[in-house]
């Protein structure tokens, strides 16, 4: 392992890689040396230098269980886990319905159950790892029109939580990334440019930043656990 290179000859597997946060974590941690393993439902299984794309639909557990026992067989247990799939709307309790409800805990909550489920026992097993959960300004902060995101939010906080409880005295290091608004196009269809109190494009956070957040935890010395990292664009504009 090198400065340059601090993750050479670990496995990092990324969730909601194809696009977004996801796949700025997946870029980063590949270019700090790591063979990541990108799963999403938009990806055709395949591979690469140092990276492996496997197509899943982690809300699905089905297919969760055919994916990571893939993996286990051809990699091993991942070193890095990151839960970062997600879905994002903003509608009032009123319009939302219980399949848009039912979507959200879906993606957001169930897959990383799912995902989680499938792969600490094989890290408490080796006893080591790093569980990585890519949490939101709205796990801890209610914003109007968030009814079922932060629902999700707000569990998965939890979950994170009650695993880090779990895996503390295993020799597994947790850490929830909790960013505010960050420019993807999970934006484009809600124009936040337009609305009053919103935070504008240009002002939010970039995808890379919070992978280098990520990375940043992942890399300490092993007598550091970073347990909880919250991101804020400089020039940010609460809505209410």
């Amino acid at each position: 392992m090198t400065a340059a290179a601090p993750l050479t000859g670990k496995v990092a597997l990324v969730t909601g890689a194809s696009r977004g946060i996801g796949l700025a974590v997946a870029d980063e941690l590949r270019a700090a040396g790591a063979h990541v393993v990108r799963l999403a439902r938009s990806l055709s299984d395949g591979t690469a230098d140092r990276q492996t794309d496997v197509r899943c639909d982690v809300s699905d557990p089905d297919q969760v269980e055919r994916a990571v026992a893939s993996i286990l067989k051809e990699l091993g247990a991942p070193d890095i886990v990151v839960n970062n799939a997600g879905v994002f709307f903003i509608k009032r309790i009123e319009d939302t319905t219980s399949a848009d409800f039912a979507q959200a805990l879906a993606v957001n909550l169930t897959g990383p159950f799912l995902v989680a489920r499938a792969l600490v026992p094989h890290l408490i097993k080796r006893g080591s790892g790093h569980l990585v959960t890519i949490g939101s300004i709205s796990d801890h902060h209610a914003f109007p029109g968030s009814t079922a995101y932060a629902a999700t939010k707000f569990g998965v906080r939890g979950m994170h939580q009650v695993i880090a409880t779990e895996v503390a005295k295993a020799g597994i290091r947790t850490t929830l990334v909790s960013p505010g608004p960050v420019d993807t196009e999970i934006w484009d269809e809600i124009d936040p440019d337009s609305k009053p109190g919103f935070t504008k494009r240009k002002d939010m956070m970039r995808a890379e930043d919070v992978a280098e957040a990520v990375l940043f935890a992942v890399t300490r010395a092993p007598r550091v656990d970073v347990t909880e990292i919250r991101m804020m664009p400089a020039n940010y504009s609460a809505r209410g």
